[in-house]
């Protein structure tokens, strides 16, 4: 007895030390196996990487906190089990916090918005449905990364036009590791990459821009650019070139400095409008001459495989403008929203990680773009038209009266025209072989060419933000103030930079797919009643054999 009691107490302690020596193991080693078949909880290796490499503490601060539908609860639970691995593989250097912003008095909440607007924090409006009825919420479904003194917003809600809430959050919650990333990497970076917005061609102007550079004010270094002024050395410091809607013809000069720095594997951003339209113009006047610009750059578009069309895309799918319509009352014009077919609605259906999953982005008097085929360069189309749209070939007259006019949807039936496009690949040299221009300064290597990017949309103004006619403040890239909706331009805007000057692996991130197994609802309806009384039943019935087997194998046993 006394030798049994011994050994009990010897296999005891011999248990806690088993226990003790395994939670030593598993503090000090993170280990997680995931049997799913996306691989939906495992980090990729450059997620890894970004928080082995963390040389001081980092501060995730998510604002998606509070009582909400289960379907942001859920996209709540997957960013916190995210960051408890973020945790995990950063050897603790990452720590991270939820915070409720709709705690607080009325004045305490709506400074807190206000602030979080401000850093760039994206809020969007829920109805959270209640004993009275529905009622609204304002949510910031965001995080704000804080590293080294500086700050860097996260949106991870991935909305877009037409899909359903399900695909909203689930496209959201893929979507994760992807945003977390990739603002990680921009924070840690010491040495910002530079970018530089072009002048001195009638671009679009530092207040139209306002929102865009602010945006990337966070992880570069942005400013202008004077192609007139730079030389080649200071181009070569440059990361990425954008060329945000020229009025005015480009010198050869600039050209040749251009092509150099594609040359040298620069990436560059074209915004090209091909025809002079404005709305502006029409309200003024009624109607406006739709003309051809002269920007000199087909030649060099032409080599990298690309021509820009002068026409202009008129699309059923579209958005609305305001237009005075009948008299005015009390003083006050009426107002209605119309919509405006020069106005197209890109709404992308590609798998490219610039474009996938984004709201619809809006544009303004958007031309098309045409292919040509180029060895060595690979072409993906990003943008293009719905497939109820036509072309109107310039010159051509343009008037407001257009609205009053039922469209024919016989003449809007075609294939999709393409409205941006990426290409990436070494590109041949338009100057090769040619004379240098005069005015061109600094020193000319004759390197071989490198693979570079470039990304060229046919209208400027997906890049400009509207601007408030009280104040001059600016409105965020994308958000329409007449019609008080967010459309995507600026998610294309981030995503664009994010692909011409980040690294490749970032960008595959995007690309991954979490599938969503979903219940098939008009067979839960159908089979309701069955499956109840299968989960009702089959139990206890399981319990009564059990018991009955318990009681025949206790009664031979004991009989």
């Amino acid at each position: 007895m006394v030798k049994r009691r011994q050994k009990d107490i010897v296999s005891l302690f011999g248990l806690i030390a088993v226990v003790l020596v395994l939670s030593l193991v598993s503090s000090r080693y993170f280990v997680r196996l995931d049997l799913t078949s996306d691989k939906r909880f495992t980090l990729s290796d450059v997620t890894k990487y970004e928080l082995d490499h963390l040389d001081d503490q980092m501060q995730v601060l998510v604002y998606l906190e509070g009582d909400f539908p289960a379907g942001f609860k859920r996209l709540r639970n997957a960013i916190n089990d995210l960051m408890i691995d973020y945790r995990s593989f950063s050897g603790r250097k990452l720590n991270y916090a939820f915070v409720n912003p709709t705690e607080g008095g009325e004045q305490q909440k709506s400074s807190l918005m206000q602030d979080l607007s401000a850093r760039g924090l994206m809020a969007t409006n829920l109805s959270v449905k209640t004993e009275e009825g529905f009622s609204q919420k304002i949510i910031f479904p965001s995080a704000l990364i804080r590293y080294q003194g500086r700050e860097i917003a996260v949106n991870f809600l991935q909305s877009r036009m037409g899909a359903s809430p399900e695909d909203v959050l689930n496209n959201s919650i893929q979507n994760l590791e992807y945003a977390f990333t990739s603002a990680i990497r921009k924070l840690k970076k010491n040495g910002r990459q530079n970018i530089g917005f072009t002048e001195g061609h009638g671009e679009l102007s530092d207040l139209q821009l306002a929102d865009a550079m602010g945006s990337l004010q966070n992880a570069f270094q942005v400013g202008r650019v004077d192609l007139r002024d730079i030389s080649l050395q200071g181009i070569e410091k440059l990361s990425l070139l954008i060329i945000p809607k020229p009025q005015t013809a480009f010198t050869e000069a600039e050209k040749f400095k251009l092509d150099y720095f594609i040359g040298r594997g620069g990436s560059v951003l074209w915004a090209i409008d091909q025809v002079n339209a404005e709305l502006d113009s029409l309200r003024g006047q009624g109607t406006q001459l739709a003309f051809v610009k002269s920007l000199n750059l087909d030649d060099m578009l032409f080599r990298y495989g690309l021509k820009l069309n002068y026409n202009l895309l008129a699309d059923m799918n579209c958005a609305q403008i305001p237009l005075k319509v009948g008299g005015s009352s009390g003083g006050q014009a009426q107002m209605q929203m119309v919509p405006w077919m020069y106005y197209p609605l890109f709404v992308s259906v590609s798998q490219h990680p610039v474009v996938k999953n984004i709201e619809a982005v809006r544009s303004e008097f958007a031309g098309t773009i045409d292919t040509l085929p180029l060895r060595g360069v690979r072409k993906e189309v990003l943008l293009s038209s719905s497939p109820f749209s036509r072309v109107l070939q310039v010159p051509a007259l343009i008037s407001l009266q257009q609205v009053e006019q039922e469209p024919d949807p016989e003449q809007f039936r075609g294939e999709p025209l393409i409205t941006g496009i990426a290409l990436e690949g070494i590109f041949p040299q338009v100057f090769e072989n040619r004379a240098v221009p005069e005015g061109v300064k600094g020193n000319i290597s004759g390197e071989v060419a490198l693979p570079a990017k470039m990304i060229v949309l046919s209208d400027g103004d997906i890049l400009k933000n509207q601007v408030s006619t009280q104040d001059q403040s600016p409105f965020p890239l994308g958000f329409d103030r007449f019609s008080q909706q967010q459309f995507g331009n600026k998610t294309l805007l981030m995503n664009m930079v994010d692909y011409l000057t980040d690294d490749p692996s970032i960008i595959a991130l995007r690309s991954r797919e979490v599938k969503s197994y979903l219940l098939d609802r008009a067979k839960i309806k159908s089979e309701k009643v069955k499956w109840q009384a299968l989960n009702v039943g089959l139990p206890l019935i399981i319990l009564s054999m059990t018991g009955l087997m318990v009681h025949i194998y206790r009664k031979r046993k004991y009989s």
